[in-house]
């Protein structure tokens, strides 16, 4: 059973593990509707908006065997439940880095380059002229970017940053460049967000680590939403308390906090971080090719343990 739509690729796979049913509904599912969808299920191929945790699988009954979550992330899963009653856990880790350390960074030079300011401009039909002045932004060189989260897709921006000139700070717990969160804060030009929703990481950037940072400075999130504690970041911007800000991830996704909308100090993307065509058809495959090996008795490529 699957959520939402996915790739033919990834489909074709699924079928050669049993019957496919993919939902008709092209949105999220309500619990209950989900619930009522997954009934009889072996396997559950579900997205980031889906809850998927022991409700889900009671829903499902006795033949649910493994639970294939098209993200990296797995915060909407719970997975000791599933686990505490004999279904694996898989997630899509891997395939997606690179596209979201291109969208991220392509985020932090459209925050620190005003190119949607720009643009918004001339779709407006405003008249302008060039001058010395205009619309200035930002440059790279010799500025320190604070990677928060020094996973595959934190190095991956870091990789990226480095070809710009730009110097590395992260908050990994090792390396080079490895300095304290309230180091990290205090000292970057651009604060980039790269690690998983917790419990811990709720609210990291919270009305506290706004003010630590520099007036100058610029935060991205293409991570999860919620993160970044969203009205504190409107008061601090509003204050100017910081310079700007890029969000693919919203707190209350598809919502977005309304005081944000309308600032040209800030970029806004609907979730595109993995959204090319290789890459979130690599994610369904996956997906399903865990699927097909957990059904066909064999350890799943990536299984998320408890």
């Amino acid at each position: 059973m699957v959520t939402r739509w996915i790739p033919d690729d990834a489909v074709k796979l699924l079928a050669e593990a049993g019957d496919v049913v993919v939902s008709p509904a092209d949105r999220p599912l309500a619990p209950d509707e989900l619930h009522e969808f997954v009934s009889g299920a072996s396997a559950v191929v579900g997205m980031l908006h889906d809850r998927l945790d022991g409700a889900l699988a009671d829903a499902a009954g006795p033949g649910l065997k493994v639970v294939a979550n098209v993200a990296v992330g797995y915060d909407n899963v719970d997975v000791p439940a599933l686990a505490a009653r004999g279904i694996v856990v898989t997630n899509t880790p891997g395939v997606l880095t690179d596209a979201t350390a291109d969208l991220a960074f392509g985020l932090l030079l459209a925050v620190t380059r005003r190119l949607g300011e720009g643009e918004r401009l001339l779709r407006s039909r405003t008249p302008w002229s060039f001058h010395l002045g205009f619309l200035l932004g930002s440059g790279l060189q010799g500025k320190t970017l604070g990677i928060v989260g020094y996973g595959q897709i934190g190095r991956a921006v870091a990789k990226r940053a480095e070809a710009f000139g730009m110097e590395i700070v992260h908050s990994g717990r090792s390396g080079r460049g490895s300095v304290s969160f309230e180091e990290l804060l205090a000292r970057s030009d651009v604060v980039s967000l790269h690690c998983p929703l917790t419990p811990e990481t709720r609210h990291l950037i919270d009305a506290a680590a706004l003010r630590a940072m520099k007036p100058s400075a610029y935060l991205v999130n293409t991570t999860r939403g919620p993160v970044v504690d969203e009205a504190a970041l409107a008061d601090a911007l509003e204050a100017g308390e910081i310079a700007g800000a890029a969000l693919d991830v919203f707190e209350k996704e598809p919502e977005v906090e309304p005081r944000l909308l309308g600032r040209d100090d800030v970029v806004l993307s609907p979730h595109l971080g993995s959204a090319t065509i290789e890459t979130r058809t690599g994610m369904a495959v996956l997906a399903a090719r865990n699927v097909v090996e957990v059904l066909g008795g064999r350890a799943p490529l990536t299984e998320v343990k408890p």
